[in-house]
């Protein structure tokens, strides 16, 4: 299961698009609102319902973790003392983790980018503490995926379905929606 969380603010295309196309390529994703409530705002005007609470699951299941960005959604996040914790617990077991446009600034925030390859909204560059920031559209270095913003959203998208599943059926997805 992968699972994608949601805070008000949060930026509606990077969250629905990995949800959908997660989706389109059969990998288990299920949104989590951090807010104690399960009807989330997003950052302009979409409001979306999420699939549970933060407080209702172990995340036991978790093949990955993914953070949306947004503002103030990526600041909504990031005051979530338990996501926090539990991204913190998935790093030092080493495993997945994947955050677009802000939402990288809360790994390196946190020292979870250390000795990685990431890339973030330009401006946040420097929140990315121990990254080699690249500035490319989206970064897969070992289990961490980041990707630079909206406009790269079926980049990143396609990088999460790229480390779960393989290369073709990211092509696959890829070609099915127009990408390319």
């Amino acid at each position: 299961m992968v699972y994608l969380f949601l805070a008000d603010g949060f930026e509606e295309i990077e969250g629905l698009t990995v949800v959908d196309l997660l989706r389109r390529a059969e990998i288990k994703i299920m949104t989590v609102s951090v807010t104690g409530s399960l009807k989330i705002a997003g950052a302009h005007g979409i409001n979306v319902e999420a699939d549970d609470l933060f407080e209702n699951l172990d995340f036991e299941d978790a093949r990955m973790l993914v953070l949306p960005g947004g503002m103030p959604g990526t600041k909504n996040l990031a005051d979530h003392a338990g996501l926090v914790d539990l991204l913190k617990k998935f790093r030092e077991e080493d495993k997945a983790l994947a955050a677009i446009c802000a939402a990288p600034s809360i790994l390196g925030e946190n020292g979870l980018l250390k000795g990685k390859e990431a890339t973030c909204f330009p401006g946040y560059e420097e929140k990315l503490i121990g990254a080699k920031v690249t500035g490319a559209r989206a970064v897969t270095d070992g289990n961490i995926i980041t990707g630079k913003g909206m406009g790269t959203a079926i980049d990143f998208s396609l990088e999460i379905i790229r480390f779960l599943k393989e290369n073709e059926t990211a092509d696959r997805i890829g070609r099915t929606i127009q990408y390319f």
